[in-house]
């Protein structure tokens, strides 16, 4: 973890590593800007000549065409570096975004789900374009106004030690209150993005569920939860403000209080012949010609502190955990299904209980394994760790005998196929959506899967067939439709290993019976693995694993745990795992049982 003392130094650091690949256009940027620089530094000893050969009536043609020269190179050179230190920085940002998009999608599932999406895509938006000006035009500001101030303050020097001193003396103002002023813009920075992001956050919040915000009548609520956040960013921006007008008014005075100074001094000094009417001018020249290398450094510091507050929000996605093995080209899996073994299998989120405790049971190949409990039992938190989002602390997980710890997650998604419960689509096509884990999947393939799932009528009723936008979320499709599209999904891929949770939740009587026979032939090619909640799903399982406070209670068929699990029996029965006859063999079972319509859905 970093010290307060070496807070300043990283982000410099990590912004002079972005800045590295462009080393040459910039160094480029930095010379055309400084011969910039000589030029506009020449023009006044020039207009100081052609004012001492005016006053002695000699021809200034050569004088006037070389100024008017030096003038033309100078703008041309402005033009040049200004049109390359802009394409460099494009670059620059685009590298940046480039990078942070890929560590983003690829970062670990326990990073996700402790930060709202949108605090992170500011990262890759408005922060990267901050840290852009930072690493392009604020290193290059600074450097110029460095060299030019200190080679201007020399050529002032030599004409005039004592104007000099008093000209100093006035900067010596600025440079004090630019001290005072530049740490406290790159903490205001700070505030502004995270506010920034937190609008984000909030939008993306409200807009994702829009019909239950709508429906529940929280507009207001939402609208002030975002507006919360955009006022912090107000509040923030206005104090930047306030620090840009005060470096502005305190800059802007010192020159002019330098200029009164130098008329005032200066004109005694020419007064007394101690200094001539043209070497005045000159001065005078160089003077006006400071507020350029003085903006140079004020922008530059400025920019630079703003983006090295940026930085630091940028630098946090690099900090983070990601899943480095996920690129990794892996073969379609091949051979029978495998047997999955759970051997005393433990995990803990951070700071709470165990979720699962020494959970074991076998998934035999070509089987169906069904996985039920109250909610809160550990059911997809197992799910979780079978795909890798998270790893188990204790105990293996053995897929075909080979411990998924020691494979990398490539290799574990590529043979083991997981469905949601609210099967989420992506925005696109139904091909699209269709093809997602499978891009190379045949015509023949899709038409076979398309009519396991019963999707083919479906689709062909849609306008553009395979070719028709699902919407956002996939809200053109119902419920059902989904839950047949994610388990088509899974099917086309081919898996060893096919992971349902409740796929059936959302779908009709007959729709379900259809799937129910899909998945049930899908077991016979593959090992299949289930959370059930629903009598139909549990009578076609060949086991069933009960789980209650992340334990394995029990292990055997329906009618096994029926027999001998009370708990079981009550589960059974308020969740609609136990048909009539069931009931009615069984005094021990719970008689009532809620309406068919109102059966109710355990998450974890």
């Amino acid at each position: 973890m970093s010290t307060v003392d070496d807070r300043p130094v990283r982000p410099l650091r990590a912004l002079l590593g972005h800045a590295k690949p462009h080393r040459w256009p910039l160094v480029l940027v930095l010379v055309l800007t400084l011969a910039g620089s000589a030029a506009e530094l020449v023009q006044p000893l020039m207009v100081e000549t052609i004012i001492a050969k005016l006053s002695l009536g000699e021809s200034l043609r050569k004088e006037l065409l070389l100024l008017i020269g030096v003038f033309a190179v100078s703008v041309v050179l402005n033009g040049w570096h200004t049109w390359i230190g802009q394409r460099t920085a494009e670059r620059m940002v685009f590298g940046i975004r480039r990078g942070l998009i890929r560590r983003l999608i690829r970062l670990r599932v326990s990073e996700l789900d402790q930060r709202e999406p949108g605090t992170l895509t500011t990262r890759v938006t408005s922060d990267s374009t901050v840290v852009q000006h930072a690493a392009t035009t604020g290193l290059i500001d600074v450097v110029n106004g460095v060299l030019h101030l200190v080679a201007s303050l020399v050529m002032m020097g030599l004409m005039s030690l004592p104007l000099l001193g008093m000209t100093a003396g006035v900067l010596a103002v600025v440079g004090v209150v630019l001290g005072f002023v530049m740490p406290r813009i790159r903490q205001v920075v700070l505030t502004t993005q995270e506010s920034v992001g937190e609008i984000g956050a909030a939008l993306d919040r409200s807009l994702g569920a829009a019909r239950t915000v709508k429906a529940s009548g929280a507009e207001a609520e939402e609208t002030e939860r975002a507006v919360s956040a955009a006022r912090t960013a107000y509040r923030a921006g206005l104090k930047g403000a306030r620090y840009q007008v005060v470096i502005a008014t305190v800059s802007g005075m010192a020159v002019q209080t330098s200029f009164l100074v130098v008329i005032g001094f200066g004109g005694v000094l020419v007064a007394t012949g101690g200094l001539s009417v043209a070497t005045l001018i000159a001065f005078l020249l160089y003077l006006f010609n400071l507020g350029t290398p003085i903006l140079s450094l004020v922008t530059g510091f400025a920019a630079l502190q703003q983006g090295l507050g940026a930085l630091e929000r940028i630098e946090e996605v690099h900090e983070m955990t990601v899943e480095d093995d996920v690129d990794t080209e892996v073969s379609a899996p091949a051979g029978p299904p495998p047997r999955v073994v759970v051997n005393e299998v433990s995990f803990a989120y951070p700071g709470r209980p165990p979720a699962l405790n020494g959970v074991s049971f076998t998934a035999e190949p070509g089987e169906m394994t069904a996985i039920v409990g109250p909610s809160g039992a550990g059911k997809t938190t197992l799910f979780s760790l079978l795909q890798r989002f998270y790893d188990h602390q204790d105990g293996r997980i053995l897929l075909a005998g080979d411990d998924i710890a020691r494979c990398g997650r490539a290799e574990v998604r590529r043979r083991i196929a997981y469905v949601e419960q609210d099967s989420p689509m992506l925005a696109g096509t139904f091909r699209e959506n269709l093809v997602y884990a499978a891009p190379e999947a045949s015509a023949e393939a899709i038409a076979e899967v398309l009519g396991r799932t019963g999707l083919d009528q479906l689709v062909q009723r849609l306008p553009d067939s395979l070719d028709t936008p699902v919407g956002v979320r996939g809200i053109a499709l119902s419920g059902g439709e989904r839950q047949r599209l994610a388990i088509a999904r899974a099917l086309l891929r081919r898996p060893q290993v096919l992971l349902l949770d409740e796929a059936t939740a959302h779908l009709d009587a007959r729709s379900e019976q259809a799937l129910r026979h899909t998945i049930e032939a899908a077991a016979r090619e593959c090992t299949v693995l289930l959370i059930a909640h629903r009598l139909s799903t549990v009578l076609s399982a060949h086991r069933l694993v009960l789980l209650d406070q992340g334990r394995v209670r029990s292990i055997g068929t329906h009618a096994e745990l029926l027999a001998v699990d009370p708990m079981y029996r009550e589960l059974a029965a308020t969740q609609l795992l136990v048909s009539e006859a069931d009931q009615e063999r069984d005094p021990a079972c719970p008689s009532s049982r809620p309406a068919p319509s109102t059966t109710p859905s355990t998450t974890n």
